[in-house]
């Protein structure tokens, strides 16, 4: 009985099942890619684009303006207080005040825009968690819709 173990390449045997576990990824692949949705134009496309377009319109109006539309912030009082330019206020103005806080949507907030004769409208801060808040601006004057948004960091209150 002759017990000499006969010695085999591996090669064959490796190239066979790296061709085989490459086309069993592959297929894997199209398989997960072809289930999993990914929308890159929405279905509204058209509608956003003119809304965008308007946008572009409103922040060109409002820069011809941009030095008479002002925001501040009071951290001792917690106010905001927006000025708007003289000549709208001479106008019926209408529009809303939009809070927006970057890293907690949940916390936006929106205020309607209520000028005085002055052109002045102080919104109370103290209800607005402390950190990075977004103040968009959006207003009518006659028939022209304006913009302006400007950063403000809300301040641990003051005792």
């Amino acid at each position: 009985m002759n017990t000499t173990a006969r010695i085999q390449n591996p090669w064959p045997v490796a190239i066979i099942a790296f061709f085989a576990l490459f086309i069993s990824a592959t297929l894997g692949l199209v398989i997960f890619t072809s289930f999993h949705r990914m929308e890159l134009v929405s279905k509204d496309y058209y509608e956003q684009e003119i809304k965008y377009q308007d946008q572009i319109e409103r922040l060109n109006r409002t820069q011809r303006i941009r030095s008479r539309v002002a925001l501040s912030y009071d951290p001792v009082k917690q106010q905001i207080t927006i000025t708007m330019p003289p000549e709208h206020t001479r106008r019926h103005v209408e529009g809303r005040i939009h809070f927006y806080r970057p890293s907690a949507a949940g916390l936006d907030r929106e205020v309607k825009l209520e000028c005085g004769t002055d052109g002045l409208q102080v919104v109370n801060a103290a209800n607005l968690r402390p950190g990075l808040w977004k103040v968009r601006v959006f207003w009518t004057a006659g028939q022209e819709e304006y913009f302006y948004d400007q950063m403000v960091v809300i301040n641990q209150k003051c005792w």
